[in-house]
């Protein structure tokens, strides 16, 4: 059994983790950190959890460092490195859920995109991109694990077998993404205010989005070559959930039952990912609550333009979910523990 902490429990993915980290069953105590409400019950902020933390207070990130064998860091951009060198000194497993760890020793592209250089470089030479269906056998190792973004793990996994098996062209890559609210985060903003969302689909942030660099790494990564691809983001009318809509030129023609045959085979073997039958289409509402990635594949009337459908919950496979997956291949627990609930039907 393990002790588990989360900093920055408060934020949407933070008690998403809490959510998640009551039910796994290797897990014996969580400690939760927050430095905007220290000394405040978590039940009272979060009252879905009622019962989950009786009578639990938020304590500072030091003392959920100082308590956990497992610290997730669930914070903006900026914060990670102290966070991760402390548990590097300590001998703690550290997964970080925002942009600092996700670029490895590219200090260029998180410094261009990010506007902040590393104040911990050596710590990046040893971490590892965190999306399980591409790095499984490092994240054994692990003690680093920069979790991929939302946007970039349903757009990955809706190319990853395209790109490994040569049906994709590299270049001319298009990614029509669509997000639900949650994923701007717990703090308001005139965007996110609901009368701004309601009754809207929002392109934003069009070819400036910071997940623009993180998914051009990991495609090129799947691809073991440069990949280009357009990504622009949307904010959809609802809560949680991402669908990506991804075209890509085939480099020759395929049938769509073969190119959907090589989707399935590719995936059989993982847990999360589910490849779905001819004629069905991927959607947030199929995998919502729950860490599966759902992909539909489909091909244009010009027979040369593939068209994949790729469905997450951002707060999940997106986000905690996928964090706690990461956590399970690093220390040796059956990878589906604490997060192998199917989605609701409604």
């Amino acid at each position: 059994m393990i002790s588990c902490g989360v900093v920055g429990a408060t934020g949407y993915a933070g008690a998403e983790l809490a959510r998640l980290l009551v039910s796994h069953p290797e897990v014996s105590s969580i400690s939760l950190g927050s430095s905007s409400s220290i000394g405040e019950e978590m039940e009272r902020i979060y009252p879905n959890l009622s019962g989950a933390f009786p009578s639990v207070r938020l304590v500072d990130k030091a003392e959920v460092i100082e308590r956990s064998s497992v610290v997730f860091a669930s914070l903006p951009h900026g914060h990670a490195e102290e966070i991760a060198a402390e548990c590097a000194r300590t001998g703690k497993l550290f997964i970080d859920l925002s942009a600092d760890f996700r670029f490895g020793e590219d200090e260029g592209s998180y410094s261009t995109w990010y506007g902040r250089a590393y104040s911990h470089p050596e710590l990046h030479a040893s971490s590892v991109y965190g999306l399980p269906e591409l790095n499984r056998e490092l994240i054994a190792k692990a003690r680093i694990i920069g979790n991929p973004g939302c946007y970039p793990t349903a757009s990955a996994l809706g190319l990853f077998p395209a790109l490994r098996l040569g049906y994709a062209a590299h270049d001319g890559i298009i990614i029509d993404a669509k997000s639900g609210v949650t994923g701007a985060g717990r703090e308001p903003t005139r965007s996110t205010h609901y009368a701004e969302v309601a009754d809207s689909l929002l392109p934003y942030k069009i070819g400036s989005h910071r997940h623009t660099p993180e998914i051009a790494a990991v495609l090129s990564s799947m691809a073991r070559s440069p990949v280009s691809a357009i990504f622009t983001p949307h904010l959809a009318s609802m809560g949680r959930g991402i669908v990506a809509t991804i075209y890509f030129r085939l480099v020759e023609h395929v049938e769509l039952e073969r190119l959907r045959s090589a989707y399935a085979e590719f995936y059989a073997k993982e847990s999360f990912v589910r490849v779905l039958a001819e004629g069905m289409v991927a959607t947030n509402r199929n995998v919502r609550l729950s860490n599966y990635c759902d992909i539909s594949v489909h091909l244009g009337s010009d027979g040369r333009t593939a068209i994949v459908v790729s469905a997450i919950d951002n707060m999940v496979k997106g986000a905690a979910g996928q964090a706690i997956q990461n956590m399970n291949i690093a220390m040796g627990f059956d990878e589906g523990a604490g997060i192998s609930m199917m989605p609701p039907a409604f």
